[in-house]
């Protein structure tokens, strides 16, 4: 059983990345921003690293929020023409200093990289550079990539990102930075997501940055321009942007749970505004799932948009039966024995003048181990709730990701070898259902013969991955060459 300072039932979180090339302007203020608005990517560690054209890499980072790593002093000591960001979640290797990004390497080519997903071949090509005698600082999958990279022998930096794309298999929305440029590549599947946008300046000259997602260039003044495409690598320089495919796929896999989960709502992912997409995944589940009720209430956050919708379909009221301490993820500090039996409640609070004597219906976006849920519902119960009736934004999370999300173990998911009335009973509720997968797609408006929802179905899309190695796979093949920090 988690802890209880673990305080989320559903995924955890993965990463976020940021990139820009941006000559007479705040490089590292504009990364902080932008980081900023990625943060719910993340909250592990965040860095950043900077670089005037043909001068050398600064990098800052540390475990905490953007907020926490960087000061206003800090900001001003990171100089340049251009910039990298990251926020973390680890999804390979532990979460420890040495695993934050982005990764700075001194091979043969000095270069930083910060990196969003997971490969699923880490540990052969961790065995490959080993043997090679090339050094380690961490546990990273994305500290692989780096190696390849600053050890190749192309001249080029975008020559060695050809060469080396091919030769990774599994999810990677990627930024490196030399001395000469920023470039941004993403898997052939494209698994994760990345985005392409323009900041024009006031005597209209562009400059272009990118990030995981279009949410980051609304706070830099920034204008979205497109995805970049899967397999593309994208160079950004003084002179502007070049595209180059530079790995190909015939299969397409896009995460499914982006739009249901990760992304932030003002975030457009497919030609749409995820809020909106949300709240029609609220209104399918009303029309899959009716029932007689007085209130519904969302779990918030994760649940708002949903609720909003099937509200709206279900022509019943909305109302808050959940305050929510927006500060909890900030301490560490465990609540202790006592409060642990008097049922401290570090995240929720039940209003019982809202919920009591109602049939609720309370929406979330997905469930995973259960056992917040739980709490949740039976803080309701006793709060007075008569009935409540339990409606989830996703289908049952059966599978793990080895994509970079971190979901649990299948032993671990409440979805596991039980049946939908049997999850009922496990998490205390007197009705539950899960939108079905068809509902998902139709909501968002995609075909599923282009994205992945393996966690569902557990039907993975790139060859290879029931073979890949565990979040702490990296960990066994320690000692590390070399090892610095």
């Amino acid at each position: 059983m988690p802890s209880v300072n673990d305080h989320r039932d559903g995924p955890r979180d993965e990463c976020g990345v940021f990139g820009i090339y941006a000559p007479e302007h705040d490089v590292s203020r504009l990364a902080y921003f932008a980081l900023f608005g990625l943060q719910h990517r993340g909250q592990e560690s965040a860095g950043m690293a900077t670089a005037p054209r043909g001068g050398s890499i600064m990098a800052i980072r540390d475990q905490g929020l953007v907020a926490q790593v960087f000061n206003d002093h800090m900001l001003r000591s990171l100089v340049g023409d251009m910039a990298i960001g990251h926020v973390r979640y680890s999804t390979t290797g532990s979460s420890e200093w040495e695993n934050a990004q982005p990764i700075v390497r001194n091979d043969r080519r000095t270069l930083a990289l910060a990196h969003n997903g997971n490969l699923i071949n880490a540990v052969e090509l961790h065995s490959q550079l080993r043997a090679r005698d090339v050094p380690f600082s961490s546990t990273s999958d994305s500290e692989i990539i780096a190696a390849l990279l600053a050890t190749h022998p192309a001249e080029r930096i975008d020559d060695a990102v050809a060469d080396v794309v091919p030769q990774l298999k599994g999810a990677f929305s990627t930024v490196v930075m030399t001395d000469e440029a920023v470039i941004a590549f993403r898997d052939p599947a494209g698994v994760r997501p990345l985005a392409l946008g323009e900041m024009v300046d006031a005597d209209g000259r562009p400059s272009y940055c990118v990030a995981s997602e279009s949410c980051a260039f609304d706070l830099i003044g920034a204008r979205y321009l497109r995805e970049v495409r899967p397999g593309e690598m994208i160079t950004l320089t003084e002179g502007g942007f070049r595209s180059r495919i530079v790995a190909d796929s015939d299969r397409r896999a896009f995460c499914i749970f982006e739009y249901i989960y990760f992304a932030r709502p003002d975030s457009k992912m497919a030609g749409t505004v995820l809020q909106v997409a949300r709240a029609r995944m609220g209104e399918i589940l009303w029309r899959e799932a009716p029932v007689e009720a007085d209130l519904v209430i969302p779990v918030p956050d994760s649940g708002n948009a949903a609720a909003r919708g099937l509200a709206r379909a279900a022509g019943l009221p909305q109302d808050d039966g959940f305050i929510k301490n927006r500060y909890v993820a900030r301490t560490f500090i465990q609540p202790g024995q006592e409060l642990r039996r008097l049922g401290v409640r570090l995240k929720f609070n039940p209003l019982p003048e809202v919920v009591s004597g109602k049939r609720l219906i309370v929406v979330d976006d997905s469930i995973v181990r259960g056992n917040t849920t739980r709490q949740n519902m039976q803080m309701l119960r006793d709060a007075g709730a008569s009935e409540i009736h339990l409606r989830i934004s996703a289908p049952p999370i059966k599978h793990p990701c080895h994509y970079g999300i971190d979901m649990s173990t299948r032993e671990e998911m409440i979805a596991h070898g039980r049946t939908v009335e049997e999850i009922a009973a496990e998490v205390g509720v007197d009705s539950l259902h899960y939108l079905s997968l068809q509902g998902v797609y139709e909501a968002v408006g995609v075909s599923r013969e282009t994205h992945c929802d393996a966690c569902f179905s557990g039907e993975y899309p790139l060859a290879g991955t029931e073979e890949a190695n565990g979040k702490h796979a990296l960990e066994s093949e320690l000692p590390l060459v070399g090892a610095r920090r």
